[in-house]
């Protein structure tokens, strides 16, 4: 689907509903126990993400991590948290149902996102991402490329 920004109109920006995939949100206090049997390193700034392989992990808070994999994965992060909670207390909710993340690439998508969104989207560097709002509603934004942003948001929220 193309959407046209009212500013720009000849600039479209390409919306994408990306495929399901396997979401945790993960908190505990010591990230760097968790790394081996997650098979990547939590980072430790807000902010930051790590990518290993197909898996990624994004720093939302100072003890709070939103980890995604491919949706065949599900059962094996299910196991490493398991694992990982006999020598460390965690919280580790699936969220992979809730959600619905959404390509948006195209040479007008930070004006786009900036209609409805508070951050300096020119300044987020490619790799990172952020829990933010977008219009009212609570998102999470993480910049893939110069022109290309993935917004995940709550599958009821997605028509607004």
């Amino acid at each position: 689907m193309n959407v046209m920004t009212p500013a720009r109109a000849t600039r479209p920006v390409a919306v994408t509903r990306l495929e399901p995939s396997a979401r945790f949100v993960l908190r505990l206090g010591d990230p760097g126990a968790a790394a081996i049997a997650l098979g990547l390193a939590l980072p430790s700034r807000i902010g930051a993400r790590a990518v290993s392989g197909a898996r990624t992990a994004l720093c939302l808070g100072p003890d709070e991590w939103l980890v995604e994999a491919p949706e065949g994965e599900r059962d094996a992060l299910t196991q490493a948290f398991a694992e990982i909670a006999t020598h460390l207390p965690l919280s580790a909710v699936e969220v992979s149902d809730r959600e619905i993340t959404l390509a948006l690439e195209g040479p007008a998508v930070l004006d786009l996102i900036a209609t409805g969104c508070p951050r300096d989207l020119a300044g987020m560097a490619i790799g990172t991402g952020a829990r933010t709002i977008f219009d009212t509603v609570q998102i999470v934004l993480t910049r893939e490329a110069d022109d290309r942003f993935h917004l995940t948001v709550w599958r009821s929220f997605l028509p607004h």
